[in-house]
């Protein structure tokens, strides 16, 4: 048997409102595949992975978990990183301009990089970070050292 590699290839976001929610991914600049995307989900080219936006209550129940409402934490962010603090800032404004709320705004973190918190329409935490020790690839992924 051979051994499959350890590898997220998508990551879903249940939201109340698809079509809302939809429209804030685009406008940060997260590519919309055409083709895959129906009515009920949103599928997004996102760096290394693919993201994806289907209705809450229907993820929960696909799951076989009680579509209880969320706390303000799930235990979960997603993040973006950046070129620069500059990349971050103008990230964190035109963020906030599309609809997100402000959690934290950016600053230079304990860890030796730089970095802001909004939350996206349906409260989901979206990090957006610059990160010195972290090489980005073209596609804004990270190009992890090992």
């Amino acid at each position: 048997m051979t051994k499959a590699s350890a590898a997220v290839a998508l990551i879903t976001l249940g939201v109340d409102d698809l079509p809302r929610a939809t429209r804030f991914y685009c406008d940060l600049g997260f590519e919309k595949s055409a083709s895959q995307s129906q009515t009920s989900v949103s599928f997004f080219r996102a760096g290394g992975v693919v993201l994806s936006l289907f209705d809450r209550r229907a993820l929960a129940d696909d799951a076989g978990l009680p579509a209880t409402p969320r706390a303000p934490f799930g235990g979960i962010t997603i993040a973006r990183t950046l070129p620069s603090r500059e990349a971050v800032d103008d990230a964190y404004a035109h963020a906030l301009a599309s609809g997100a709320t402000a959690l934290k705004p950016p600053q230079e973190v304990f860890w030796g990089g730089y970095s802001g918190y909004v939350a996206d329409p349906d409260g989901h935490p979206i990090e957006l970070a610059w990160n010195p020790f972290f090489p980005m690839r073209p596609d804004g992924s990270i190009d992890l050292p090992m």
